[in-house]
């Protein structure tokens, strides 16, 4: 931990006086070391309006052995920035062609606690839904999403990282990857959505060319249990009377480097998608939305009014609010990482930061 991270911890506990650059950090670590008392409004929007409020966004990496060996230095270079005060992963820490091993999870995962902010993680296709595959291992993916869960998430209700702190999450319905937190009056929540169209695609390293009756009933419990988390974020936004939203999850469900998108690979996620917008229709203010998986950054409106996607999915309304952002990652992954300021307004402030 290094010392300006552990001054905030103790003066967040009120060991010390507090400087008035940490106004932000201490906001994050009394709200989200709250947990149950979120809703209470420990974390009020006019004291969280301030002072800025910045995190890091990462995803699909590291990427290929090369990458999991530079991948702490990489960490280091995020742990640097004294502006930072909590990360994100958006999932795929392993590239789709190397395996799905105990030893590369375990690995991966005492590496993530070398981040000296809080870190929030949600799972990619590419730890357990893709493990089936030949050079993955042909690994049962359901079994997998097991292993993943116990190794990456230990502790129903905490982050990563080796300051972690309290957040909400869905253990007590079997979701403890799903989880929501206010900051900086702002309401995140990480949204278990991965590629593959959200493990629908049939496992066809295990000889399969259909999804199996496990492989379906487990997508619509998570996709139901993620849509839930989606709707209980708006709510604590509309209740605490918050600034925004913040949805982070792994899927491209816009994926714009795919010029003729097929239903096969994209249909698990309408549901979500018109979830969304229904949400939208009650919420006037900015809504985030941060994923990877596609691994070339994007800002753009994939949910406005004459975009591709909405007849693509055939859902109903737009949602013109919703701004997308994709973060580099996959070969790009060692180069690249977003630094996000929430400013008092609101809007993002976004720099992406070469790796080193």
């Amino acid at each position: 931990m290094d010392g300006a991270w552990e001054r905030t911890l103790r003066v967040c506990s009120g060991e010390a006086m507090r400087p008035a650059r940490s106004t932000a950090i201490c906001s994050l670590v009394l709200a989200s070391a709250a947990g149950p008392l979120l809703a209470a409004g420990v974390d009020s929007p006019a004291r969280a309006a301030t002072a800025p409020y910045t995190f890091a966004v990462i995803g699909d990496v590291p990427y290929g052995t090369t990458a999991q060996n530079h991948f702490p230095t990489f960490i280091s270079g995020i742990n640097a920035d004294p502006d930072v005060a909590m990360v994100t992963h958006l999932g795929d820490i392993k590239s789709g062609s190397t395996t799905c091993d105990d030893a590369r999870f375990t690995t991966i995962r005492n590496d993530l606690n070398l981040f000296r902010r809080p870190l929030v993680y949600t799972p990619g296709d590419n730890e357990w839904t893709d493990c089936h595959r030949a050079d993955n291992g042909r690994y049962q993916p359901l079994e997998r999403l097991a292993k993943v869960r116990s190794v990456f998430f230990p502790i129903a209700g905490r982050t990563l990282g080796a300051a972690p702190v309290s957040v909400t999450s869905q253990a007590s319905i079997g979701f403890k990857e799903n989880v929501r937190y206010v900051s900086a009056g702002v309401s995140f929540a990480t949204l278990h959505v991965v590629g593959s169209n959200n493990d629908l695609k049939p496992w066809t390293g295990l000889g399969l060319t259909s999804a199996t009756s496990a492989q379906r009933t487990e997508q619509t419990n998570r996709m139901n249990a993620t849509i839930a988390n989606l709707r209980a974020a708006f709510a604590t936004a509309r209740s605490q009377g918050l600034r925004a939203v913040v949805l982070q999850q792994q899927a491209d469900m816009f994926d714009m480097t795919v010029t003729s998108p097929s239903w096969s690979n994209f249909s698990a996620f309408k549901p979500l998608v018109q979830a969304l917008i229904d949400e939208c229709r009650t919420w006037a203010k900015p809504v985030y939305l941060f994923n990877g998986d596609s691994h070339r950054y994007r800002d753009d409106h994939p949910l406005a009014s004459g975009s591709k996607w909405l007849a693509f999915y055939g859902v109903t309304g737009t949602a013109p609010t919703v701004r997308r952002l994709v973060v580099d990652g996959g070969d790009l992954g060692e180069k690249d990482w977003l630094k996000v300021t929430v400013n008092s307004d609101a809007t993002l402030a976004l720099h992406r930061i070469p790796g080193v």
